[in-house]
């Protein structure tokens, strides 16, 4: 099916659906597939390094006695590794619960066959080169994604978020004084400023956000399966941060960040690049803040078009 060799780490109960569905796809002797079938949690996060996997499955029925915190633990050990759940149909409603914590996807057990299978390998593998592809495209200084990988990253979560019918909130921010920071203090200042604001973005949002540095003094983040209401609560929580940043920055100090936002929906019909479009117009021609403050509150626009 891929050509090569695949590494899947796969912790399930009985009866073995997946590790039966897998070796059906992949027949011994065509030495395609290397599977690591492992009996518990703790014994698949011990393995992890052993094996490198390329993917990952995991059955809640081993993931008790809190199954959100186990995908969470799992997911936390190998970020960058495809998380698959495999639920009971009892446990559906947990399975879809999990893919906000950093599972890829969920299979029901009675319904694991060898063309639902492959869906889900195919899936995984495509998102483990985009964001292969994604990592060279990052900043040097803040190792935040630049424009091309934030459009990249950004354009998957949009058909990710339609198929599941999910919501999204954009929001890009600027640091408006900038130039005059450089004039008075020089590049170094610059730069560190630059990295705070990088640290502060990074803080504010979950493992599985988007954050991405859009030009010399533009930032960006995408917050996925975010509620409607999340804008200004993101604002929010925001602008405590930055009153924390500016007591600290140095003598350089105060930033002036001006914020804005969006909520997207499965309804729109809009392309990625078009929507970061629409909050980066919002940006260039919100207020400018004063010294130290973020932008004004009707800059955060949290409304559908």
């Amino acid at each position: 099916m891929i050509g090569k060799k695949l590494r899947i780490l796969l912790a399930e109960g009985s009866p073995g659906e997946t590790a039966s569905g897998l070796r059906a796809l992949y027949p011994e002797g065509q030495d395609d597939l290397e599977l690591t079938n492992v009996s518990s949690v703790s014994t698949l996060v011990a393995t992890l390094d052993i094996v490198n996997p390329e993917i990952i499955f995991l059955d809640l029925a081993l993931a008790h006695p809190d199954p959100l915190d186990t995908v969470r633990r799992v997911h936390r050990s190998a970020p960058a590794v495809p998380l698959i759940i495999l639920a009971d149909a009892s446990e559906k409603d947990c399975a879809i619960r999990s893919l906000t914590q950093g599972t890829q996807d969920y299979l029901l057990k009675g319904f694991i066959d060898s063309r639902t299978l492959e869906r889900v390998l195919r899936a995984a593998l495509e998102r483990n080169t985009l964001e292969g592809l994604a990592d060279l495209l990052r900043d040097s200084l803040t190792g935040l994604y630049i424009r091309d990988g934030f459009l990249a990253l950004g354009e998957r979560a949009v058909e990710t978020a339609k198929s599941r019918d999910s919501t999204l909130v954009l929001l890009c921010l600027r640091i408006e004084n900038l130039a005059a920071v450089r004039a008075e203090y020089g590049p170094s200042a610059v730069d560190s400023s630059l990295c705070e604001v990088a640290k502060l973005l990074t803080g504010s949002f979950r493992r599985t956000d988007i954050v991405a540095r859009l030009g010399e003094s533009q930032f960006a983040a995408l917050a996925v399966d975010a509620a409607e209401p999340s804008a200004p609560v993101l604002r929010q929580r925001l602008e405590k941060r930055v009153v924390m940043l500016n007591r600290d920055i140095g003598p350089w100090g105060p930033l002036e960040l001006r914020m804005s936002a969006r909520f997207w929906s499965p309804k729109e019909a809009i392309a990625f690049s078009k929507f970061l479009d629409s909050v980066e117009t919002e940006l260039r021609f919100s207020p400018v803040p004063s010294a130290g403050e973020t932008a004004p509150r009707q800059t955060i626009n949290a409304a559908k078009e």
